[in-house]
């Protein structure tokens, strides 16, 4: 058996590359594009659920500020103590804190993991 000749593939390598780089070049451009438009779907996700997480936090902080200030009022009627009625509701708010620290793996951690994974997974499959 013969042997190809060594010199001889370069050749055909350059040959190959010079007939085939606007396909290589082609490639190359959709394949930068598509990952342009993956990212810019991406940030924009995240974009709308950041929006969303801070309207959300900003009327939790309503919700509890005025709920603090209606339960205070109202301890503070059957106390007849506004020190009374204000720090219990302080202790309450307290007491809901600590336990959201102590559990906040099961609350928070956890269900935010899971649903980066569906998500992911989701996504996977549309593509």
């Amino acid at each position: 058996m013969s042997q190809p000749d060594p010199r001889s593939q370069p050749d055909n390598l350059g040959t190959f590359f010079a007939e085939n780089k606007t396909l290589v070049k082609e490639y190359l451009e959709t394949r930068m594009k598509i990952y342009r438009l993956q990212s810019i779907r991406l940030f924009s996700r995240s974009a709308g659920y950041f929006a969303w997480i801070i309207i959300s936090v900003f009327l939790a902080f309503l919700f509890l500020l005025f709920g603090g200030l209606v339960l205070g009022f109202w301890f503070s009627g059957l106390f007849d103590s506004f020190v009374k009625g204000f720090g219990l509701v302080a202790l309450l708010i307290l007491a809901v804190f600590i336990l959201l620290a102590v559990f906040r793996k099961a609350l928070f951690v956890d269900p935010v993991i899971q649903s980066v994974i569906q998500r992911s997974k989701e996504e996977d499959e549309e593509e």
